[in-house]
């Protein structure tokens, strides 16, 4: 195993976490503007509302995106064990 071949796997491995955490971070995102938005209305400034519709939202976008999240996440580890096998 080379630079190259660890600086691959590396950039691989990041852009697994990226696009296996993108829907969770998106939708905390659209929530979080939500909720900001809802709280410049009506000057409603309570630190914790944006605390529990965020974990919720989080917590059903995983639920949902669950098998889509454990997809990449098999495909990531074949992968690597694919290159240990082969010897990289």
């Amino acid at each position: 195993m080379n630079a190259v071949d660890a600086l691959d796997m590396v950039q691989e491995a990041i852009w697994t976490v990226m696009i296996a955490s993108g829907p969770s971070i998106g939708i905390a995102m659209i929530v979080g503007v939500a909720i900001a938005l809802f709280q410049a209305l009506t000057q409603v400034q309570e630190m914790t509302l944006t605390f529990i519709p965020k974990i919720v939202a989080i917590l059903v976008m995983i639920l949902v995106t669950a098998p889509f999240i454990g997809a990449q996440l098999f495909t990531f580890t074949e992968q690597v064990y694919g290159r240990i096998e082969r010897g990289f």
